[in-house]
């Protein structure tokens, strides 16, 4: 099921995500991709239920992101914490957020390209950062309050994720201009080379599939190898 949201990534870089959500033909292509990749049925319903999920992850995380002493960890794929007694004071005032301590989420790099433009630039719409930064009870005002260094990295961070940071983190809490993309190779690409390596066995290009659709760098790797390197390396994949 995962591996459908990938191909959500394509369409929502294709302009085929309204504001009342995901246009009808989008649907189809899921449903169809993951029949014919996986040989699974699955419904309209399970993909909603499925963003549901991602939905709420990316409110979770992101709001741990702007706290000073949390991170991402890119090889883990989840949130780093500078010490227990950071972790602890946190959850014990956002309960939600205990299950991910140790939660492993292989696609946030592709649920920040589909959802921070709706929860930065949404009319009405507020990132964690600002449910934790903004007091209740203060009055917005239109320059950004200062904010120590070590958040000021934590913020620039998960603009990382979006591509080339080219504006500090509270310019980007205040532009409406949309953040730029960072490259998204589509499965049917990244399915086309993996059919060119010779001798592949149909489990072994499935797994490999499954780990380069998730990592970029990944992708780009196996391409940079001369071809009679390509399915070694494919077959060091656990």
């Amino acid at each position: 099921m995962d591996l459908d949201f990938y191909l959500l990534v394509e369409h929502h870089n294709n302009g085929d995500r309204a504001q009342n959500g995901w246009k009808p033909h989008v649907y189809n292509a899921c449903i169809k991709h993951v029949k014919d990749t996986c040989d699974v049925d699955i419904t309209k319903e399970n993909i909603t239920g499925r963003i549901k999920t991602f939905d709420k992850q990316y409110e979770i995380i992101t709001k741990m992101l702007a706290q000073s002493g949390f991170g991402w960890d890119w090889v883990k794929n989840m949130v780093s914490v500078d010490n227990e007694e950071v972790w602890s004071r946190y959850v014990e005032a956002n309960k939600e957020a205990r299950a991910y301590r140790n939660k492993v989420v292989h696609n946030w790099e592709s649920i920040n390209i589909i959802y921070s433009k709706d929860h930065v630039t949404g009319a009405g719409a507020r990132t964690g950062a600002e449910c934790v930064q903004e007091p209740q009870d203060t009055p917005v005002v239109e320059e950004a309050p200062e904010v120590p260094q070590k958040r000021q990295r934590t913020g620039d961070a998960i603009l990382c994720m979006m591509g080339k940071m080219k504006m500090s983190f509270d310019d980007a809490l205040k532009t409406t201009e949309p953040l730029p993309m960072p490259k998204v190779t589509p499965p049917t690409e990244i399915l086309a080379a993996l059919k060119k390596v010779p001798d592949l066995e149909d489990s072994d290009m499935l797994r490999a599939y499954g780990k380069l659709i998730v990592n970029e760098r990944l992708f780009e790797a196996l391409m940079a190898l001369p071809e009679e390197l390509r399915k070694p390396w494919l077959l060091t994949f656990d």
